[in-house]
C-alpha cells in the first residue's frame, strides 16, 4: 500500500504564492505517474497538473498554465506544486494522486488509484 500526505495549503491573497508538497510512503515502487487535482465548493474534482514517472513530461490545465509548476523527486518520494499569481478561483481542496497503472502524465481521474486526504487552498480577493 502507498500513502500520500499533502501539506502546504493555507490562506493567501490574490497574486500571492503557495507551494504544496505531497509525500509518499509505503510501497512507493508501485507508483508511477502523479498528479494534483482540485475540487472547489460545489464543483467536481478536476485536474490541475500531472507529471510522468521520470518527470520529463508534464500536463497542465489551461486555467493554471503559466502560473503553476509541478515537479517531483523520486529519491525523496515527494512531489510539489508551485502556485504563483494565485486567483480567487484557485480556491479549492487540492489532492495529490498517484497511479500504479501508467507512467505517463495523464489528466483524468480513472488513471489514478491512490489519493491523499487533501489540503485546503484559499485565495482571498
Amino acid at each position: 500500500q502507498v500513502q500520500l500526505v499533502e501539506s502546504g495549503g493555507g490562506l493567501v491573497q490574490a497574486g500571492g504564492s503557495l507551494r504544496l508538497s505531497c509525500a509518499a510512503s509505503g510501497r512507493t515502487s508501485s507508483t508511477y505517474a502523479m498528479a494534483w487535482f482540485r475540487q472547489a465548493p460545489g464543483k467536481g474534482r478536476e485536474i490541475a497538473a500531472a507529471i510522468s514517472w521520470s518527470g520529463a513530461d508534464t500536463y497542465y490545465a489551461d486555467s493554471v498554465k503559466g502560473r503553476f509548476t509541478i515537479s517531483r523527486d523520486n529519491a525523496k518520494n515527494t512531489m510539489w506544486l508551485q502556485m504563483n499569481s494565485l486567483k480567487p478561483e484557485d480556491t479549492a481542496i487540492y489532492y495529490c494522486a498517484a497511479s500504479s497503472r501508467t507512467t505517463y502524465a495523464r489528466s483524468t481521474i480513472p488513471n489514478y488509484d491512490v489519493w491523499g486526504q487533501g489540503t485546503q487552498v484559499t485565495v482571498s480577493s
